[in-house]
C-alpha cells in the first residue's frame, strides 16, 4: 500500500508539472513563428492568419528541439546544433529555397551570390538563411520564452502525449508547406534526389553531433562573465551587422557571416564557463538579437505582401511585443537568479 501511494503521489506530481509546462509550451509555439517571420519584417501583420501553418512548423520545431534537449539533460550547444538541423529541414525539404533558383517566382535571386554550380546552391543564401534559423528562429525564441519561466527553464514542459501531438502537427504542417510551395512555384520546382539525399545525411549527422557534445561545467574558466547589458548591446550591434551586410558582396558577405558566427561561438563558449554566467546573460544575448530583428523590419520589403501603413504599424507592434517580452523575462529571471 505504501509503495502504491508513493507511486500515485509521484504520478500526480509529474502530471502537475506537465500542466505547469503547458503555458510555456503554448507560448513558445506562437512566439517562434512571430520571431522567425513577423518580427524581422519577412511577412506583414496582415498575414497573421498564416500562423495556422507557421506555428506548427516553427513553434513545433522549436518545441521538439527544446524538449528533446531538456529531456536528455543537454545544454545550449545541443540546441544550437539542432537549430541548424532544423534550418536544413525547412530550407532543403519544406521550402527548397537552398536549391530553387527562383523561389515561388518572386525573382529574389537568392542563389546567384557566391553560386556553387557543383552543389546547385548559393553560398551567400545558404550561410545566411541557416544562421537565421539556428540563431533566431530556434535559439532566440527558446531563450526568450525560457526567461519568462525561469524556474522551468532547464526541465521538460511536455509529457509524452503532448510531445507526440507537437510532432504530428509539425509533420502535417511541414507536408502542407511543402505541397503548397511546389504548387505555387511557377515551375513546380523539385530538388534533385542527390540534393535531398545529402541534405538528409547532414541533418542526421548534426542530430548525432548534438547529443555527442561533451557536457560542460560552469565556473571552470578564469575571470567573471561580462555584464548582461554589455552582452545585449554587443548582440544587438552584431545582429544588425549580420542583417545589413549587402547581398551583392557575395563571398565577402559569406566571410563576414562566418567570422561573426565563429567569434560569437568562441566567446559564448568561453564566457558561459565563467563564474556568474546565468539566465540573465542568455536573455541579454537573445534580447539583443531579437531587437536587431525588429529594427531590421523597418528597412525590409516583405517577401510576401506589400509595404504600406499597415505594414509599418505591424512592425511597431511586433518590436513592442518583443520589448515587452524581454522586459518581463528580465524581471522574472533577475528575481529567480537572486533566490538561487
Amino acid at each position: 500500500m505504501r509503495d502504491q501511494a508513493l507511486a500515485t503521489a509521484r504520478g500526480t506530481a509529474r502530471d502537475a508539472g506537465y500542466r505547469r509546462g503547458l503555458t510555456p509550451a503554448v507560448t513558445l509555439f506562437f512566439v517562434a513563428p512571430i520571431v522567425a517571420e513577423f518580427l524581422p519584417g519577412n511577412m506583414p501583420v496582415t498575414m497573421l492568419g498564416l500562423l495556422t501553418i507557421l506555428a506548427p512548423v516553427y513553434g513545433g520545431g522549436a518545441l521538439l528541439t527544446r524538449e528533446t534537449v531538456r529531456r536528455m539533460g543537454r545544454g545550449w550547444g545541443s540546441i544550437l546544433v539542432l537549430g541548424l538541423s532544423y534550418g536544413i529541414v525547412e530550407e532543403a525539404f519544406l521550402d527548397q529555397t537552398l536549391f530553387n533558383p527562383d523561389f515561388l517566382g518572386l525573382h529574389l535571386h537568392l542563389l546567384e551570390p557566391a553560386y556553387l554550380p557543383a552543389l546547385g546552391i548559393g553560398g551567400w543564401w545558404t550561410v545566411f538563411v541557416l544562421t537565421l534559423h539556428t540563431v533566431w528562429s530556434i535559439s532566440v525564441s527558446i531563450a526568450l520564452v525560457e526567461a519568462m519561466f525561469p524556474d522551468r527553464a532547464a526541465t521538460p514542459w511536455l509529457g509524452g502525449v503532448g510531445l507526440s501531438i507537437v510532432a504530428v502537427l509539425f509533420v502535417l504542417a511541414g507536408a502542407a508547406m511543402t505541397l503548397s510551395s511546389i504548387q505555387r512555384d511557377a515551375n513546380h520546382f523539385m530538388a534533385s534526389p542527390s540534393q535531398f539525399a545529402w541534405s538528409a545525411v547532414i541533418c542526421l549527422a548534426l542530430i548525432v553531433v548534438a547529443f555527442r557534445l561533451p557536457r560542460r561545467r560552469r565556473g571552470t574558466a578564469r575571470g567573471p562573465a561580462p555584464g548582461p547589458w554589455v552582452l545585449g548591446i554587443a548582440a544587438f550591434a552584431s545582429g544588425l551587422l549580420f542583417l545589413f551586410v549587402p547581398q551583392r558582396w557575395a563571398w565577402g558577405a559569406v566571410g563576414i557571416y562566418l567570422l561573426l558566427d565563429a567569434v560569437w561561438a568562441g566567446a559564448i563558449l568561453l564566457w558561459s564557463s565563467r563564474v556568474g554566467w546565468d539566465g540573465r546573460h542568455r536573455l541579454a544575448l537573445a534580447g539583443g538579437a531579437a531587437m536587431a530583428y525588429g529594427v531590421h523590419a523597418f528597412f525590409e520589403t516583405p517577401a510576401l505582401g506589400t509595404v504600406n501603413a499597415f505594414t509599418r504599424a505591424g512592425n511597431v507592434v511586433f518590436i513592442a511585443l518583443a520589448g515587452g517580452l524581454i522586459a518581463a523575462g528580465a524581471r522574472r529571471t533577475a528575481a529567480f537568479e537572486s533566490r538561487r
